[in-house]
């Protein structure tokens, strides 16, 4: 695969550092929750997304590959996944999340093999 998953790609307008905790997440069918915590790290960077009651309070693990465009001013991060793609989506799981390369290889594999 020559995206890659885990980085923000340069067109999403995503500034390093800037904070996306409480912006809503906007798939390609709609809103799909809001940001609860998220990283820039390079090669690892993601979206933890709090669904709410759309999908009974899930956490979803979303790769910054996913990200679009993220427009600071209406506080929205857009992403290239389907409502059902991220519902479907392996639940995220924080004991699992730091520290096992396996558990990203799944997440990337998962948002790799349903791509836009």
């Amino acid at each position: 695969m020559s995206e890659n998953i885990w980085g923000y790609q340069p067109t999403t307008g995503h500034t390093v550092g800037n904070s996306l905790i409480g912006y809503k997440v906007e798939a390609t069918d709609g809103t799909i929750g809001k940001v609860d915590k998220h990283s820039d790290d390079v090669g690892s960077a993601y979206l933890v997304v709090d669904t709410g009651v759309w999908i009974f309070g899930k956490h979803v693990l979303l790769p910054a590959g996913t990200v679009t465009r993220v427009d600071a001013a209406e506080e929205k991060i857009y992403v290239n996944r389907t409502k059902d793609e991220i519902k479907d989506a392996p639940e995220f799981d924080k004991d699992k999340h730091i520290g096992d390369a396996g558990y990203h290889d799944q997440i990337g594999g998962y948002y790799g093999s349903h791509r836009a």
